[in-house]
């Protein structure tokens, strides 16, 4: 462990994740680097729903794309991150691997979207008691309640909700539960955040002029299958440059040239009226 990781306790990483079920980093970043990654997303947006299946609707003007790490410039910035590194080691051990790169963009006209989990809750959650994914998430705008706030339940990834719409969607009676636990969070430019997908959570209505991307990076630990939903590709040059730090700890297939991700991870719940 890094002096730099040091500084991350990791029973405060544990409490917070165990806990709330999110946690943040202010300025991990600089508001110039996050320019930069909006910059990209935008240009990988633009790619992608040029070709068919190429991004998916999370809602009304609302689209989440998978992407390559090698066309992000800050993935390895975020990778090699001292808190990253620590987050990810505190609550999903030293083998922890990266299985998804994408983000999610709403755009103006965004709506509430349904409470949600991001996938059903694996045994070793529900049984186990144990988290064995993270989500961590990088504004690249900063972020305004107008613009549509990330509101989340805490607490709620124990939450056992089989049985319900794809075991992701709690059904109306259950609702005023995480309504009574609205937390809003509201990032900038240059932080970090780790959550488990497994909090029941929404997205909420931009209700401004301008969009409010974010990158999402996905972290499983050893047991854990979400790397059997995306396709995180690299060349063989990209691969070679990257530290091995990052590269041990990342979910890939070699390719000659980068393939256009044909986006898989559909929740169809996401596209149902909020209620």
């Amino acid at each position: 462990m890094s002096a730099e990781q040091r500084e991350y306790d990791a029973a405060d990483i544990m409490r917070g994740l165990y806990g709330d079920g999110i946690i943040a980093l202010k300025s991990a970043f600089s508001p110039e680097w996050a320019d930069r990654m909006r910059e990209d997303i935008e240009t990988l947006f633009e790619e992608a729903k040029a070709v068919p299946g190429g991004v998916l609707p999370r809602g009304p003007q609302r689209f989440y794309a998978e992407v390559h790490p090698e066309r992000v410039r800050g993935f390895i910035d975020i990778a090699t991150h001292p808190w990253f590194v620590a987050v990810c080691e505190a609550v999903l051990g030293p083998d922890y691997k990266i299985v998804e790169v994408g983000f999610d963009i709403p755009f103006p006209g965004a709506e509430d979207q349904p409470w949600h989990r991001d996938f059903p809750s694996p045994p070793a959650t529900l049984a186990g008691r144990r988290l064995n994914s993270l989500a961590f998430n990088l504004p690249a705008v900063d972020c305004t309640l107008v613009m549509g706030a990330l509101e989340i339940a805490p607490g709620t990834q124990w939450d056992d909700i089989s049985g319900c719409k794809d075991d992701m969607f709690p059904p109306p009676e259950l609702l005023e539960r995480y309504r009574s636990r609205i937390v809003q969070k509201l990032p900038q430019r240059g932080d970090i955040s780790a959550r488990s997908a497994l909090t029941i959570h929404r997205g909420t209505a931009n209700r401004s002029t301008v969009a409010r991307p974010v990158l999402v990076v996905g972290v499983d630990a050893p047991d854990a299958t979400n790397a059997q939903h995306h396709d995180l590709q690299v060349t063989c040059g990209y691969l070679d440059s990257l530290p091995g730090q990052v590269r041990d700890h990342l979910t890939y297939r070699v390719t000659d040239e980068l393939e256009q991700v044909i986006q898989h991870h559909v929740i169809e719940g996401l596209l149902e009226p909020s209620y």
